[in-house]
């Protein structure tokens, strides 16, 4: 694979768990915050992934 389809598909990740931490907020905050700390995780990864 090429740096760019794994940086996409780290982005595509995490946008996929900024839905979750959005539809999980009203009924399981912790759920969601653990969400969110994977979002942060997986978008600062492709951030690192383009710039290396």
């Amino acid at each position: 694979m090429s740096n760019g389809v794994v940086g996409v598909l780290l982005l595509a990740l995490g946008g996929f768990l900024v839905g979750g931490v959005y539809s999980t907020w009203k009924t399981a905050k912790f759920m969601a915050v653990v969400l969110g700390v994977a979002a942060l995780l997986a978008i600062g990864g492709a951030i690192f992934w383009f710039s290396s």
